[in-house]
């Protein structure tokens, strides 16, 4: 769709105001990226009152629609993808009616909302080429937080997992999702540091997000994140193939500093995905699965209620795995167990469909190089999901609201045209 900038000079003054309210917007969107990574209000103790991720948030959104009522343009629902997920939140609320802990499922429910929100943002403000290589970088720049405070948790070895795992603050105290959220940033920064003329001072600090996530994704122990980190990387060394020889020498590098600087420890622990059978975590991870499976045979359509996986444990877990409830410890078999076959069907054809459109977008001239870096995440993230993960997840409402705007921006859809006469309004597809 190609949008003309009117022509009279009050209607173009107010379309400037609108235009500026969607810069602005834009601006929060990327504090936001930062943030969710960074997390300043789990260990500035005076930004936890603010809640700057649901501020930033709303405020994003209210002069996203501002800027939108200026111009008169519709929000944007990403097509397929929009339908999907609307109709996934509409089910995941009716769940409640039959959850079997309805006030579990709300507050759940509530987070969900909130998280989700972050998609709409990014389909709607995610634009052009230089804004979506800005949310890209701005989320691998804000993993270098992350990455420090769960290298210095290590070291100092205060209050690591199992007496070993390193973790950090909120979101990132378990160690799974710390070494799954830094996963998803890997083939980002690979993807900068990649491409021919990026400029030093990006290229410096992808390179120091990078050497510090996988050092991070090393003493987390995880083997879920392990593998979501090598399949990643191996994934966008496939498909770089203009550049394939280089992807592959960097991919190798990558791979030979792990195999060298990681602690004896690391590999003992990878091993034992041979010898389930005597890793209480990964017997753990069986006994969840077993749940939901049984979870979803007695409820096969509806599933226990969103948010209920745990509530539900003592229902459906054998004699041998009651004492102790756990997580679904995969992002898929928990949506089967809580939100049944149309729950998962419909997260599937959201989450399908956004990962199917940043793959076809992976050899635009413009901006391939960039998708193929978000193809090669979500390929990593998702393999980790299928270990551990959660749906009320900001990460992935940003990943899969970017997979749509790589389709828009790649199909030109957004392209703003100037009037026959008078100055361009409007921001060109190519600028920010």
């Amino acid at each position: 769709m190609r949008t003309r900038a009117p022509e009279g000079e009050g209607e173009a003054r107010a379309w400037t105001l609108a235009e500026g309210r969607d810069r602005w917007a834009f601006v929060l969107l990327v504090a936001f990226c930062v943030q969710i990574y960074a997390v300043p209000g789990e260990w500035i103790p005076a930004t936890a009152p603010l809640r700057l991720a649901l501020a930033l948030s709303i405020g994003a959104l209210a002069l996203l629609v501002l800027g939108r009522v200026g111009r008169r343009l519709p929000i944007h629902w990403d097509g397929v993808r929009g339908l999907a997920l609307g109709a996934f939140l509409v089910w995941a609320a009716a769940s409640h009616l039959w959850s079997v802990a309805p006030a579990v499922t709300d507050v759940w429910l509530v987070g969900l909302v909130k998280v989700a929100l972050a998609w709409l943002l990014v389909v709607n403000l995610v634009t052009t080429p230089r804004r979506l290589a800005i949310v890209c970088l701005a989320l691998v720049a804000g993993s270098i937080v992350t990455s420090i405070g769960g290298i210095l948790r290590y070291f100092s070895g205060d209050g690591l997992s199992q007496g070993f795992r390193t973790l950090w603050l909120g979101v990132y105290g378990d160690p799974n999702y710390l070494a799954e959220y830094l996963a998803l940033t890997v083939p980002l920064a690979v993807a900068f540091i990649a491409r021919p003329g990026t400029r030093i001072g990006v290229r410096l600090v992808c390179a120091v997000a990078l050497l510090l996530a996988v050092t991070c994704i090393v003493l987390t122990f995880s083997r879920g994140g392990f593998l979501g980190l090598v399949f990643g990387g191996l994934v966008w060394a496939l498909r770089e193939r203009a550049q394939r020889t280089k992807a592959l020498v960097l991919s190798a590098s990558l791979a030979l500093g792990v195999a060298v600087f990681a602690p004896a420890t690391y590999w003992e622990r990878t091993d034992t995905l041979e010898e389930f059978e005597q890793d209480q975590s990964a017997l753990g991870r069986i006994y969840a699965w077993h749940v939901a499976s049984a979870a979803n045979l007695d409820r096969p359509l509806r599933g226990v209620g969103g948010g209920a996986f745990r509530e539900a444990w003592p229902l459906y877990a054998g004699a041998d795995a009651r004492r102790e409830a756990l997580v679904a410890h995969n992002i898929f078999l928990d949506t089967l167990g809580e939100l049944g076959w149309v729950g998962f069907f419909l997260f599937l054809t959201f989450a399908g469909s956004a990962t199917g459109a940043v793959f076809r977008a992976a050899f635009d001239p413009e901006i391939g190089w960039l998708a193929r870096g978000l193809g090669a995440g979500a390929a990593g993230f998702l393999l980790c999901n299928c270990f551990s993960g959660s749906l009320a997840d900001p990460h992935l409402f940003v990943l899969f609201g970017l997979a749509g705007a790589v389709e828009r921006v790649a199909s030109h859809e957004d392209l703003l045209e100037a009037p026959s006469s008078g100055p361009v309004m409007a921001t060109s597809w190519g600028g920010g």
